[in-house]
């Protein structure tokens, strides 16, 4: 009987300590190093996307830029250090330049692959950002503050609305007309090219925009906090809701997609415009997380988004279902 005990006692040794030396081994270091080698993170928010012939750029919450050359196909990461970037533009000569949280402008020519780093005063904090027709740099944010830099960041004009907002988009709808929204129901209009900004009519106080669209300069559109859609047919004078079939999903960015405003936001969605409604659009493999950037690739050949937890991708868009 002592025997059988001690043969047990030691059959059971034996298996402990194959365990514990299984729950205690090493891991791989290449397959740390060929995870940390990988361009894309699992800890990457995407916080902004944008395109241009066929390069696509993403800035995180992480401190780089994720690069594509070849619309999504391959990727690179280019660290800027302390960089949140929250925003980004691509210009009429094909580059590129974004904001972070940090007081800084970062730009690049159109291949994306050398970044370069300059400081602006005002706003505190950039919160939006547009490259007109003549390539100059406009940057939004707190206290209702707007720079323009004609010198790639070199120095600023900068004009003061006078207002305890927050602008949280601008953009030029043509080489005259430009159009920026914040809380509170602001918005603010230039018809000469951004020389002189003035108020013009008002969204309701209590909407807060997460991003304005302006497909001309009567017409817009602004999306706010659960699914609201405001628009607006005489360049921002008045608003009224426009319906949003999606289920109460909050579109946190706007954007002209083969022509069409398209948005991307919570749950994952992706909706377009149909007639006076917003649609949710079907598309492969969807992830419900909340989408906070995108980015129309060329021809309208596809649609990137991005979104948490390195989630980087392209949907095509030129199947039927789709443009349904």
């Amino acid at each position: 009987m002592s025997f059988a005990f001690a043969a047990r006692g030691r059959a059971l040794a034996l298996v402990t300590a194959v365990l514990a030396t299984g729950c205690t081994s090493a891991p791989d270091p290449s397959t740390i190093l060929a995870e940390r080698a990988k361009p894309i993170q699992r800890y990457d928010i995407i916080q902004s996307m944008v395109s241009a012939a066929g390069t696509i750029v993403a800035g995180t919450q992480s401190g780089a830029v994720l690069v594509s050359n070849d619309s999504g196909k391959s990727w690179q990461r280019h660290a800027l250090g302390q960089a949140s970037m929250i925003g980004l533009a691509v210009c009429p000569d094909g580059s590129f330049f974004g904001i972070d949280f940090y007081q800084s402008v970062w730009s690049s020519g159109p291949a994306a692959n050398k970044w370069n780093r300059s400081k602006f005063a005002k706003p505190t904090t950039a919160l939006t950002l547009t490259c007109d027709q003549q390539g100059r740099w406009w940057i939004a944010g707190t206290r209702a503050t707007i720079a323009m830099s004609a010198d790639r960041g070199a120095s600023w004009q900068v004009t003061d609305l006078n207002k305890d907002a927050q602008l949280t988009s601008i953009q030029f709808v043509d080489a005259s007309f430009g159009i920026a929204t914040g809380e509170f129901g602001l918005v603010a209009v230039t018809s000469d090219g951004g020389a002189h900004w003035e108020q013009r009519g008002k969204m309701p106080d209590d909407f807060y925009p997460y991003s304005t669209l302006f497909a001309s300069r009567m017409e817009g559109w602004a999306s706010g906090i659960a699914g609201q859609i405001l628009h607006t047919t005489d360049g921002g004078k008045t608003w009224t809701r426009q319906a949003n079939a999606t289920p109460r999903l909050a579109l946190y960015q706007l954007f002209l997609h083969d022509g069409v405003p398209h948005g991307v936001g919570a749950g994952g969605v992706v909706a377009r415009l149909s007639g006076d409604t917003w649609q949710q659009v079907a598309y492969p493999d969807p992830i419900p997380v909340p989408l906070s950037a995108a980015a129309s690739l060329a021809n309208g050949a596809g649609l990137a988004i991005g979104g948490p937890a390195g989630l980087v991708r392209v949907i095509d868009t030129t199947h039927s279902n789709f443009k349904r």
